[in-house]
Parts: structure tokens; C-alpha cells; sequence
């Protein structure tokens, strides 16, 4: 599936709130793996830092849905599971040659988590990859699509898997 032919953000069009008032299937998609490093662009170039899923965990997902951005919840160790947004596909922005899957967890860490285990509770589609004119473009629908994710996860549907047993110790 190729990227949306949108070069401009689409932020201040889209609703505050993505996907179904319930999850359906074919959500909840579990998936995990140990971080891997990935481009060094999330936290440096855009500000808004990823952990890297694994190549065998993305090609996982993208086994029962297409390319774009989700959102859900994710735990690192034993850490609290907290609201997550990711990419997943191509980020045709930075024109990668390969498919990633990076979670952006919505909460200010420290420090880095190369090679922790993270857990990953994807429940619904927020948009279609898209290439951009800009970084600055491609910033701005990212901070939409994590209050979209934020605003989404309130919904008693959503807000339950924060604490399915898939996280274990949560």
C-alpha cells in the first residue's frame, strides 16, 4: 500500500477521535520484542522520541493490517503500561528502504530503552502514512494523531486494555 498523496498535514481537519467506538476486530493486535535502534530521528530530529520494534514483531502486524498510524498501549519491562501511538510502513518522509514499526510512548522518559522488552497493545487506525513538504508538516500531524490517541484511549473500550493480562505485571 502506498503513502497518501497529501503533502500537507492534515491536522486541523481531522477529529479529535480515531477508529470505532468499540475495538474491532481485527483489533487487539499484541505484539512484542526487544528495542532495536533505529534512524536516530525520532527524539533528535523531530522532538517526539520512538522505540523500534523489531523486524520479525512489524512484519507480524503488517500480517493483519496495512501500513500507517496506529495507536493503543505499550509497557517497557515491567514498567506502567502507558498510551502509544506508532508508525508502521515506509515513512516515506525519510524514504526508508525498509519497514519499521516505532512506538512513541506518550510519556517524558530519561533515558533510552535499546534492548528492553517491549509490549505492544495495538487497537485501532488512526491515518495512512503520508509524505510531507516539510518536517514541520510531519510534526504537526504527529502531535494530532497523539491527541487523537489520547482523547481515543479515554473510551471505556479502549481504556480496558491498559490492563489486560498481555502486560502481565501491570
Amino acid at each position: 500500500m502506498a503513502a497518501a498523496d497529501a503533502p500537507e498535514s492534515q491536522a486541523t481537519r481531522r477529529a479529535g477521535i480515531a477508529g470505532p467506538e468499540a475495538v474491532t476486530p481485527p483489533y487487539p493486535i499484541f505484539i512484542e520484542g526487544a528495542v532495536v535502534k533505529g534512524f536516530g530521528r525520532g527524539g533528535k530530529q523531530l522532538g517526539i522520541p520512538t522505540a523500534n520494534l523489531p523486524a520479525p514483531a512489524v512484519e507480524q502486524a503488517l500480517s493483519d493490517i496495512p501500513i500507517g498510524v496506529y495507536y493503543g498501549w505499550a509497557q517497557v519491562e515491567n514498567d506502567e503500561v502507558r498510551p502509544m501511538v506508532m508508525s508502521l510502513g515506509w515513512n516515506p518522509y525519510f524514504k526508508n528502504e525498509k519497514r519499521s514499526g516505532e512506538v512513541h510512548i506518550i510519556h517524558n522518559y530519561n533515558d533510552d530503552f535499546y534492548g528492553k522488552h517491549l509490549k505492544v497493545a495495538i487497537l485501532a487506525y488512526i491515518r495512512p502514512e503520508k509524505d510531507y513538504d516539510s518536517l514541520e508538516l510531519l510534526i504537526e500531524d504527529i502531535k494530532a494523531d497523539i491527541k487523537a490517541a489520547q482523547n481515543s484511549l479515554l473510551r471505556p473500550s479502549y481504556a480496558e486494555f491498559k490492563s489486560d493480562s498481555f502486560f502481565g505485571n501491570s
